[in-house]
């Protein structure tokens, strides 16, 4: 073979490699956001100490419940709080002393260590919806959630370029019997994607399970000096503890893995009508709830949490993307950082049936909150439907989106020499456009974010292709990528080991759907 035969397919294979290279499916990640923007503070110092009082009044006056839970009124005694019966009351000052253990941020690992996130600081951690027994798309409609569709969504936030975190329940799978569900969802976390992920809180055995599973992912070792899972811990508002809730506590308290510390708030039936009596309950729930935490071990990761919606009136359903949830969040943000802890809020709220109009309004509108209110972990960030009883597929896809709008935004404007543009407005000059100029070919690329999504093509064009909406343009999309999805690469003795780990355990114990 002549050396210039041998170079032209040395060529042509390379012409090869890069056409192959061209149509290979890309899996695009961001990192986690950090911001370089201010956080919007809608509370001056005197009402930041009227509301701080406040709580410390509630705490120590009214106090608490902790409901059927010996273990936790006797940590409580041992700690010096007056304990009459179930209710807790703690003197001034207890609480945020308590509290000054935990950490101000921390990291969660993944399988996969470029994806671990920092929760805290001016980090913004972005996760998926979280708990609806339904689920939604355009072929479909509207019905009870499988296992099947659960997996769906966990490949869908694997592909999805903005989202930091894989979730826990992003739907129901009501084909699985209750007492075995939280294995196949954890399992899906863990398989199926390799961001970080939640663990379950639906029962102290099934903690326990997501722990040993963890180990089997991660090592016991690890998992023992590192948080690989963070975990939602909602307090019965107003006021009061229940053991479900606080067994998930316990067992991630003790085992090192974080909680988030969530007051459920539906203003004018679960908290006051007004803003400041909201936040002065959530601020004396999330103080008593993360106290606790530090009772079972100090040290131990806790988010200062605050899911807060208003009511309507008329109806008494919830209400999403109001300005007074907006003012909540705000506020709340505020008594976070002054606590020192990182705060959970906000997401992809809307009261909507369907991903429309009134979906997008309440949406963005909650997600653009969210991140000026210095959100580190905003649970719910894309799929939400219907006040949360729904995760639809193409609004998943329609906000998993907009989210890129979020890491934009937090990025700040760039003042470098670049940045300045001097040298294109000198090129350019009066008269002149910059389509052409040096500055605007060396970044066109990157100067605006490009929507994966939306439809910008002339009338005609848009025309031609079927005159699509947005929800039509989103089924095509998750059709894509579910299609294009590729799972993660996994050593093969681990799962082995979790599928193991899943067949005993649900042969242990007879199927419970209650």
């Amino acid at each position: 073979m002549s050396d210039e035969m041998g170079g032209r397919r040395a060529r042509g294979g390379g012409g090869a490699a890069r056409r192959a290279d061209r149509t290979a499916v890309r899996q695009e990640f961001s990192r986690y956001i950090e911001r370089n923007i201010p956080n919007f503070e809608i509370l001056n110092e005197e009402a930041l100490q009227i509301i701080e009082a406040n709580a410390e009044t509630v705490l120590a006056e009214i106090g608490v419940n902790f409901v059927d839970n010996p273990a936790a009124l006797q940590r409580w005694r041992d700690a010096g709080a007056d304990v009459q019966g179930e209710r807790v009351r703690l003197p001034r000052g207890l609480a945020r002393t308590l509290c000054a253990t935990a950490p101000r941020s921390f990291v969660q690992h993944a399988r996969n260590a470029e994806r671990n996130v920092t929760i805290g600081g001016k980090g913004l951690v972005l996760a998926p919806v979280y708990g609806p027994p339904f689920v939604r798309d355009a072929e479909g409609g509207r019905r009870y959630a499988t296992l099947a569709d659960f997996r769906n969504f966990v490949r869908l936030g694997q592909m999805s370029k903005y989202l930091h975190h894989s979730g826990g329940t992003v739907c129901e799978p009501t084909d699985v019997p209750v007492n075995k569900r939280h294995l196949d969802m954890l399992h899906a976390h863990m398989t199926l994607a390799d961001k970080p992920y939640m663990g379950s809180v639906t029962e102290r055995s099934r903690c326990v399970d997501s722990v040993e599973m963890s180990k089997i992912l991660f090592g016991a070792d690890f998992v023992d000096q590192n948080t690989v899972m963070t975990s939602l811990v909602n307090i019965n508002s107003p006021l009061t503890f229940d053991p479900i809730m606080m067994d998930a506590l316990e067992v991630y308290a003790a085992a090192g893995q974080a909680c988030i510390i969530s007051p459920f708030i539906v203003g004018g039936a679960m908290a006051p009508v007004t803003v400041a009596g909201t936040l002065t309950q959530v601020l004396a729930e999330v103080l008593a709830g993360v106290a606790y935490s530090q009772l079972v071990r100090a040290g131990a990761p806790v988010i200062f949490g605050a899911f807060v919606t208003s009511i309507d009136m008329n109806s008494g359903a919830p209400t999403f993307g109001t300005p007074e949830a907006a003012q909540i969040t705000l506020g709340a943000g505020q008594l976070a950082r002054r606590l020192g802890l990182p705060y959970r809020s906000a997401g992809a709220f809307c009261g909507s049936k369907l991903p429309d109009a009134q979906a997008a309004y309440e949406t963005a509108n909650s997600l653009n909150i969210g991140l000026l209110s210095g959100v580190n972990f905003m649970l719910h960030a894309c799929g939400w439907l219907e006040g949360g009883l729904v995760s639809s597929f193409e609004k998943y896809v329609m906000d998993a989106d907009q989210l890129g709008i979020l890491h934009r935004l937090a990025a700040g404007i760039d003042v470098s020499d670049n940045g300045q543009a001097m040298e294109a407005i000198r090129e350019v000059g009066p008269g002149g456009h910059y389509l052409g100029c040096a500055h605007t070919q060396a970044n066109f690329k990157d100067a605006f974010w490009r929507t994966e999504l939306l439809d910008y093509k002339p009338f005609e064009t848009w025309d031609e292709e079927g005159a699509r909406d947005t929800v039509a343009l989103a089924g095509v999309r998750v059709k894509k990528m579910l299609g294009d999805y590729q799972a993660p690469d996994l050593d093969p003795a681990i799962a082995e080991a979790l599928a193991e780990f899943v067949a005993k355990k649900k042969a242990s114990v007879p199927d419970a759907f209650l």
